[in-house]
């Protein structure tokens, strides 16, 4: 990954928990609605024998489609809430949002709202990179509601703002999205999303004057952006307008297909750029473009999903005048490969060809056989970034039981020359190029904000030991009070996963704390150390503890840990997650009735999935932007694209285990009620589109609505001007944060203490 994209990856995370960005993200490479059926005004009616304290919520009436079956096996009553811009959906989330605001709006969620403001204000730093012979860095003096984009003449010189998303809009719901700067650093190519969308329009500035070009790219989606030496353009991609689309792009839920890569020659007209490649019999591959270090070489990888796997193309460039004439190295999906560098036509990269924990390997593209070399063999940790340094050395990032390892290493040879000193936690950022002798780092744990640091490996031997650049303090909270340990446990059928819990020293282990359990696990996604500022106040104000658990399905060990959570495995995620709960009960952490379930995308289905299994389980359920309709996921925006993780209903073998725990199809009646329940989802989600939580919370206020002994409540939280998460405005981030830890403090009974 380019150092700049890695740099606005980090800034912003910084501004988020743990949603991750990208087609399969549902995070890759280096890590959040308005739909719905006519329906009544809420009431709340009396307290039910069986709680008298806790008060019933009589829901709205959505209509039902009766006779509506998803490929004659299964019924579909609420298929009209698909259609985002019907009367109907729009007056079902109404009627659901006119009951959840109230049943949202507590005195804990105000003291919550009040507290993380102060505690979220502190400064966000990003890596500094050098672009030409200015360096840029990315900051945020607190509460920003994006990060700022800064330029300096050196190291030491001046910070002057150079682009601040900020100004775009004044609710902050435009968000810079991607950069990347042309290779002398005069200009630099951005992508601006609006309302959270995954939708972006190119822009191009004159990095001198601080001016915008006339440039203006649309419907840009999942795209690279690599600039040609000759600093003339860049490739990009991006995909023809959706049929339905209008003004306000993002509640669409058309199909993305068809992805083409195009190069633009800067000064030009959209409709002039030159179409590099397509794919049309493949409708669903995606195009990713990389211009090589020394510019002689654009590398073409191409996708048909999220698995790590893709096949490897690269031409010579010259003047670009149509096609790509490609030469076609790699042409399967059997493994991964990622450009790490090369000397003329002896390439180097990292892949998982016959090591699932991945390695670098070496080969000369124009020989006439190709025979990868092992530069790198595979070891017991995971490979998860190698970059080049200083021409001739090679930054190695692994990952050992979920914490970062880093090395530097000679890129001829591989030879071990140094292991950086790193603390429990995780290197979250770095940045530094082929032709750069100063690379900086960034490190975070679950205490820690974050601290930068540098080596200038010009200086030899001397350079090579870590110097800190900027150290982050947060102020308002003594984090030498807290404590964090790695646990591990077994799941159902003895595997051992990992879990990492925070809490204050001293903690009693008698059962009667509360617990925030986050999980995750898919898409070979890890979760690695963070900071947090809102789980820290659920530690501190409700002596909580904060847990998050490293299910199979991510990337924590592997593609074998990986291919362990997919497909017909995808109940071992959910087995390793209702472990990790038992696991904090059976320690005496917590006890079901003060727990509390929380992930967001393919975590939202986690939790939605866990609490049909064992509802007994949890106190309570927060589900954000959850895929949670199993059987139609891939017939809407980029859901195709997940099929290589989940399986696909149209296939006979798929559909026999996607049916078995598809969240929106077993929602029944059991002998326990079902925990306090809240979905979230944002009207601007083109990634998991509104209509999965709007027709779950449908199904689960008719299935258990009139059960007399449900009265835990069974909410949904629909965001307008939101989408997935990326590019979520700080201000949001807080409302929405305040209104999740308010409704756990009040499911759970939790007292507030300063």
């Amino acid at each position: 990954m380019r150092a700049e994209v890695r740099g606005l990856v980090i800034a912003c995370r910084l501004l988020l928990t743990r949603r991750v960005s990208t087609a399969c993200g549902l995070k890759r490479h280096g890590i959040a609605r308005e739909l719905g059926a006519a329906t009544s005004n809420f009431r709340i009616g009396s307290a039910s024998a069986s709680n008298p304290t806790m008060a019933r919520v009589v829901y709205p009436a959505a209509r039902r489609e009766d006779g509506l079956h998803e490929g004659d096996k299964v019924e579909d009553p609420y298929r009209w809430l698909e259609d985002p811009d019907s009367e109907e959906t729009r007056a079902f989330v109404t009627a659901q949002n006119d009951i959840s605001h109230p049943l949202l709006a507590t005195p804990i969620r105000d003291k919550f709202a009040k507290r993380h403001t102060e505690l979220y204000n502190y400064p966000k730093y990003g890596c500094p990179f050098k672009r030409g012979e200015r360096y840029f860095y990315f900051y945020n003096t607190g509460l920003q509601n994006h990060s700022v984009l800064y330029v300096q003449d050196s190291l030491d010189g001046e910070a002057r703002v150079f682009l601040d998303p900020n100004t775009l809009s004044e609710d902050g719901t435009v968000s810079l999205r991607t950069v990347a700067f042309s290779e002398d650093g005069r200009l630099m190519a951005y992508g601006l999303s609006k309302s959270g969308s995954d939708w972006m329009s190119l822009k191009v500035r004159d990095v001198e004057k601080n001016a915008d070009l006339s440039d203006d790219l649309q419907w840009v989606k999942f795209s690279c952006l690599s600039w040609t030496h000759d600093n003339k353009g860049f490739f990009y991609n991006c995909y023809d307008q959706p049929k339905t689309a209008g003004v306000d792009a993002g509640t669409e839920t058309d199909m993305n297909v068809h992805q083409k890569l195009y190069y633009h020659v800067v000064g030009d007209s959209q409709d002039k750029d030159i179409l590099c490649y397509d794919v049309p019999e493949h409708p669903k591959w995606m195009i990713g473009a990389e211009v090589t270090n020394d510019g002689k070489y654009v590398l073409l990888s191409l996708s048909e999903g999220c698995d790590p796997v893709n096949r490897l193309f690269y031409a010579p460039l010259g003047p670009i005048t149509g096609r790509l004439d490609v030469i076609k190295v790699v042409d399967n999906f059997d493994a991964q490969y990622e450009y790490i560098s090369n000397e003329g036509t002896v390439f180097t990269f990292k892949t998982n060809l016959k090591a699932p924990k991945y390695r670098i390997i070496r080969a000369d593209l124009a020989a006439q056989e190709l025979n990868w070399q092992s530069l790198l063999p595979e070891a017991a940790d995971v490979l998860e970034w190698a970059a080049v340094i200083n021409h001739s050395d090679l930054v190695v990032a692994y990952l050992r039981d979920v914490k970062s390892i880093l090395e530097l290493r000679r890129l001829d040879t591989a030879e071990l020359i140094t292991n950086f000193p790193i603390d429990i936690g995780y290197v979250e950022g770095f940045s530094g190029r082929h032709k750069d002798t100063l690379m900086f780092y960034k490190f975070v744990s679950f205490l820690t904000p974050g601290s930068i640091y540098y080596c200038d490996l010009s200086k030899g031997k001397d350079g090579l030991q870590p110097k800190t650049f900027r150290t982050t303090e947060i102020a308002g909270i003594d984090t030498s009070t807290f404590e964090t340990k790695q646990v591990f446990y077994k799941s159902k059928d003895g595997t051992r996963v990992p879990m990492f819990i925070l809490h204050k020293k001293g903690l009693k282990l008698d059962g009667s704390n509360a617990a925030f359990l986050y999980g995750y696990g898919g898409f070979n996604i890890s979760l690695t150390p963070s900071f947090s500022a809102s789980r820290l106040l659920f530690v501190h104000h409700f002596n909580g503890v904060y847990a998050v658990a490293n299910l199979r399905g991510g990337g924590e060990y592997g593609e074998e840990w990986h291919k362990a959570g997919t497909k017909a495995n995808k109940q071992n995620v959910f087995d390793d997650f209702q472990a990790a709960a038992q696991f904090l009960i059976d320690e005496k952490y917590t006890q079901s009735s003060k727990l509390a379930i929380n992930g967001g995308s393919n975590g939202g289905l986690l939790v939605a999935a866990c609490i049909n299994q064992r509802p007994d389980l949890f106190g309570c359920a927060v589900a954000a932007v959850g895929v949670m309709d199993m059987l139609r996921f891939h017939k809407f925006t980029i859901g195709h694209a997940w099929i290589t993780d989940y399986g696909c209903a149209d296939e006979e073998e798929d559909f026999k285990f996607l049916i078995k725990y598809s969240p929106l199809h077993n929602v029944r009646v059991q002998e326990s009620q079902y925990p306090s329940t809240l979905l979230m989802t944002g009207d601007h989600d083109d990634r998991v589109v509104p209509l999965h939580s709007l027709k779950l919370i449908a199904t689960l206020q008719y299935v258990l609505g009139a059960d007399p002994k449900q009265t835990n409540k069974l909410l949904v939280r629909v965001e307008t001007k939101a989408g997935h998460g990326a590019g979520k405005p700080t201000s949001k981030i807080i409302e929405e944060t305040a209104d999740m830890f308010g409704f756990i403090a009040s499911s759970l009974g939790l007292q507030w203490t300063d």
